[in-house]
């Protein structure tokens, strides 16, 4: 199994890929895509949590959570919360790289089976940027707070100010400074964001996503974790689909709203995320950048899928965990 650490550190590629036989408009998928089989080999149906990387941890909480009875919005949330209180993950949270001025910021958004979503986008000094995400979508008539605005709030509603640059990430950033140039080589920088789906005892499904980001990343640059439509989309009567990779490649394709869009008109979850990745693929320069889908349906049915080897997932299901590689595009 290929380490996510190094989900974008990407090795020579084939000089040769298959062409594209597709169009955005067809109802049935193009030839091009793998298949609509769903790739677990857990049997299908809800309750369920399905989430972006192998998050075994993160999957026991939400897990306890979920066995509560308790609704799927509190399972997602419980669920990212341990990677962002994780100081060893460098992509989450406490221990997040930070960007080119040694400044750790955090992204985040939830989705509740309602419609209902919070966002918080260059969030500092908080830990738990999903559950100020959360705070947003219900204490406020807004749906996205960002900066000193988004920290503000943060504070008056009980959160802790602490520092999330740990020792082993400001080395690491101080050595990256020696040799580094302006733009970031995106391509090879550390990004695992976690996406987090799943379904309740009701049948109703939520979902979160959060993130520190792409490392040393330009001051200021937010990417598709904290975006409704991009890193996230829920719709209670389709589904849902979480996106992870170069963020700017999502955002340019709405890519989670994308992928719920596709099963409305049909696709399974597996047929939703390929396609949704050949738009990308058809449209830019991929060779040397990743991005990844996962996605469910309200029958349970599951699927992801990557532009490039590397990226896997976990569900679990009456119990039992498991992580998958993920199928893609390039196959080596």
């Amino acid at each position: 199994m290929v380490n996510r650490r190094h989900f974008l550190r990407l090795g020579p590629l084939v000089s040769l890929f298959p062409s594209l036989a597709f169009r955005a408009t067809q109802l049935q998928p193009a030839k091009t895509i793998a298949s609509d089989t769903v790739q677990s080999g857990l049997p299908q149906g809800g309750p369920l949590i399905l989430s972006t990387w192998k998050q075994p941890k993160a999957h026991a909480a939400a897990q306890a959570v979920l066995d509560q009875g308790k609704r799927a919005i509190d399972v997602v949330e419980a669920g990212v919360r341990v990677p962002e209180a994780d100081p060893n993950d460098t992509s989450v949270g406490y221990g997040g790289l930070p960007d080119r001025d040694g400044r750790v910021t955090l992204d985040a958004c939830i989705m509740d089976e309602n419609g209902n979503a919070g966002s918080v986008t260059y969030l500092e000094n908080i830990m738990h940027a999903i559950s100020v995400a959360r705070a947003v979508m219900e204490k406020t008539p807004h749906v996205m707070l960002s900066g000193e605005g988004a920290q503000r709030f943060a504070l008056a509603n009980g959160f802790k100010k602490e520092n999330l640059l740990t020792p082993a990430s400001k080395a690491a950033w101080q050595t990256w400074l020696k040799t580094a140039k302006y733009k970031p080589v995106i391509n090879i920088e550390r990004h695992d964001t976690i996406g987090m789906l799943a379904i309740d005892k009701a049948g109703n499904i939520s979902g979160a996503c959060t993130t520190s980001g792409l490392a040393y990343k330009m001051n200021g640059r937010v990417g598709d974790s904290p975006i409704i439509g991009a890193g996230l989309f829920v719709d209670n009567e389709i589904g849902g689909a979480c996106a992870t990779g170069l963020g700017e490649l999502v955002m340019r394709t709405c890519g989670s709203f994308l992928v719920v869009e596709l099963m409305r008109q049909g696709r399974t979850p597996q047929q939703a995320c390929e396609e949704a990745a050949l738009r990308i693929v058809k449209k830019q320069d991929y060779k040397d950048v990743q991005v990844g889908f996962i996605a469910v349906n309200k029958s349970g049915e599951t699927g992801a899928y990557s532009i490039h080897p590397g990226f896997n997932f976990t569900l679990t299901r009456n119990g039992q965990t498991e992580v998958t590689d993920a199928r893609s595009y390039i196959n080596k």
